[in-house]
């Protein structure tokens, strides 16, 4: 075994270990932790802002530009998928109109 594998294998071990005490740091600990009342406010708004980092960007851009069309069937199934779930408030709905106005637009329009 030559140095440059002992030197990754070291890392891959080392990189383990920190990951293990990082994650297992709450368990360790032999009085109860909290966080403070501003974390948890604000990890209140985590998922939906992971959301709209990650689903707001696939709607309005292509290519890495901005849709410069209405012609674009994702802004429509999005309006669909949010009225439906402003209307009835459930999740799979939400999903099932999007893609039924996404789908006819997409592969009927070519849109």
């Amino acid at each position: 075994m030559n140095t440059t594998d002992l030197w990754t294998v070291a890392t891959i071990i080392g990189l383990a270990v920190v990951t293990v005490l990082a994650r297992s740091f709450f368990f360790i600990s032999t009085r109860p932790w909290t966080l403070p009342q501003w974390a948890q406010r604000g990890l209140h708004y985590a998922p939906i802002a992971a959301l709209a980092g990650v689903i707001v960007p696939e709607i309005v851009m292509t290519q890495g530009h901005l849709v410069s069309t209405w012609q674009d069937a994702r802004i429509f199934a999005a309006i669909a998928g949010a009225a439906w779930f402003f209307w009835r408030k459930g999740v799979l709905g939400t999903i099932i109109a999007g893609m039924a106005v996404y789908l006819p637009l997409h592969v009927g329009l070519n849109w």
